[in-house]
């Protein structure tokens, strides 16, 4: 059901217990990844790898996160450099998932974070905006926020 090179790795239990009382019939939380980190999903990498870095770089600085924590976030990215984009792009190779999960599977929250948040830290409380499968697939580069949690409905 995931498109090529897209992996789902279980969240943390924290996190995982913590959204589940947003989704109470959820019956697992997972991370959406392309290698190993969410970014592709939501911004195309740049043909640079020093500017796509050198971004990866300012976000970390303004979230305030120390250089070990963003040494391992630049890693992480690194790995998905070789993995092919989709027709489409990333985005829409996502929307298109989340449509289909919500169309076999009944609504699904979704939730884009950046990843030096830790633990709980930063998580919504409630779900934010509820959209239906349908204005994903017409928006793939609009329907997810960071820190919005969104059910989409079938």
């Amino acid at each position: 059901m995931l498109p090529p090179g897209l992996t789902a790795q279980p969240a943390d239990r924290d996190v995982h217990h913590h959204l589940r009382v947003l989704q109470p019939g959820a019956q697992t939380v997972v991370r959406l990844v392309v290698g190993a980190c969410s970014c592709d999903l939501v911004r195309a990498r740049h043909a640079s790898l020093r500017e796509d870095e050198r971004h990866h770089r300012e976000r970390h600085r303004r979230a305030g996160g120390g250089r070990a924590r963003l040494l391992e976030a630049i890693d992480r990215h690194r790995r998905g450099a070789h993995i092919p984009v989709p027709l489409g792009g990333w985005p829409r190779a996502l929307a298109e998932f989340v449509a289909e999960h919500a169309r076999n599977a009944g609504p699904t929250l979704y939730l884009l974070r950046y990843g030096t948040a830790a633990g709980t830290e930063g998580l919504p409380t409630a779900v934010t905006r509820e959209s239906r499968a349908a204005l994903v697939r017409a928006r793939p580069d609009g329907w997810l926020e960071e820190g919005v949690a969104v059910r989409v409905l079938p």
